[in-house]
Formats: structure tokens, sequence, C-alpha cells
């Protein structure tokens, strides 16, 4: 079965260590664009009080001050900490393709191509490569190799909800396993009908008429070390 859970990008490194990247949808990284805009048109009023009484001079530098602001303002935070205010705030981050740490060139590259994602007017150019790109990539992170990614704490512990376990009816690949795995990840931060949207991707492990709680049943069973050496019907 080939079927990827919803928005999870798997990447596996050459030391053989595969990570898992939620990719962040164009509604969040435009919750997150509206923060930052709002951010730097904070700022820039800011400046224009400060500098508005130095006549011509103030002027000037207002000007290379806008520039800066608007250009060099999301590239410092990514390299910083892989996240803008806004971001940070929507909880994402951006990311190389590989998971590591976006770099200054990435970053000043996918964001100097902000100027022809905004065309022709409100992001539309980028809005729509979005929608058509599998990873949500706008033209910046298709040239500069990165993605925007829900960001995971590394020490946070995931654990799956508490459901009583059973294993599978059909013993399944470890591709599979992982898939049920992930979906009990999340279950306890989606809605219930969200849920059961995700379940009917794996209709063919799952099925039934309550497929979400056929998934954590499987995954208490894989937690547990069960794995597949038993099968029978829940």
């Amino acid at each position: 079965m080939a079927t990827k859970l919803d928005t999870i990008s798997h990447y596996q490194t050459p030391e053989g260590i595969e990570l898992s990247l939620a990719l962040a949808g164009p509604m969040a990284r435009g919750m997150a664009w509206i923060i930052d805009f709002a951010i730097r048109v904070g700022l820039y009023f800011i400046l224009a009080i400060i500098v508005g009484l130095l006549g011509g001079l103030g002027t000037a530098i207002i000007l290379i001050s806008l520039f800066i602001i608007e250009w060099f303002y999301p590239v410092f935070f990514e390299v910083h900490n892989g996240m803008t205010p806004g971001k940070k705030v929507m909880g994402l981050q951006v990311v190389h393709d590989d998971g590591t740490p976006v770099s200054w060139t990435s970053s000043l590259l996918r964001n100097l191509i902000r100027c022809i994602d905004l065309l022709p007017l409100f992001y539309m150019a980028g809005f729509i490569t979005m929608l058509l790109n599998p990873r949500f990539k706008r033209l910046g992170d298709i040239a500069a190799g990165t993605l925007v990614v829900y960001h995971r704490d590394a020490t946070k512990v995931f654990t799956i909800p508490d459901h009583p376990a059973a294993p599978a009816p059909v013993p399944l690949r470890l591709e599979e396993q992982r898939l049920v795995l992930d979906f009990c990840e999340r279950s306890g931060t989606l809605s219930e009908q969200r849920r059961h949207e995700l379940a009917l991707f794996l209709n063919d492990i799952s099925g039934g008429e309550t497929p979400e709680n056929r998934l954590l049943a499987y995954g208490n069973w894989f937690l547990r070390g069960k794995g597949n050496s038993e099968s029978k019907s829940i």
C-alpha cells in the first residue's frame, strides 16, 4: 500500500534514519504571513515617527530601512531559529527538504523570489503553486529546496491514546504499521470528523463503520510489542 497519511513527508537520511515532517498548508502559512506583516507595519510606523523629524535625511534613512526590513526580516529569523515570529505563533518552521536547518543561502533565495510569488497580486502565483505542489511548496521553496513544516519539539515524547489493543486482521508490512502509528500519534490533536476522514485513507487496513477505533486498537497492539505475531478479526 503506497498511500501516505495526510500531509506527512518522510525522508530517509544516509544513516538510515527516517524523518517524518508534517507539512504546513496554505492556510497556516497565510496566517503566519499576516502576523509577520502586522509586525513589519508596526516597525515601519515606529521608524517613521523616529526619523520623521530629520527632514530629507530622515526620508533616505526610512527608505533604506524599509528595504532592509521587508527583505531581510524573514531571513534573519529563519536562519536564527527556522521561524519568523508569525511562524512561531503558528508553530511552523522552515527547513531544507532533508529536514536540516535552513541556511543563509537558501533563506535568501526563497525570500528574494517572493517578488515572483506575489504576482499578479496578493501572492496569487505562490498560492496556486502551493495548491499544485504535493508538498505545498511555493516558487521560492522550489528554488531554494526548502519546506515549511510544523515545528516538533525534539524533547517531546509522542504517545498514542490508550485504547483496548487488538491485532490487525492480516499481517501488516512495516510501512503499513508505521502509517497506523502515525495516525495514532496525531489522533489526539484532531477533531472527531478529521480522525474519521484520515482513517478512511487506510480503509484497506481498518474497514468497518469506525475505522479510527480499529486503527487505535492496532496501534496499541504494535506499541506493546506484539506486532503481527498473531492475526484475528475484531
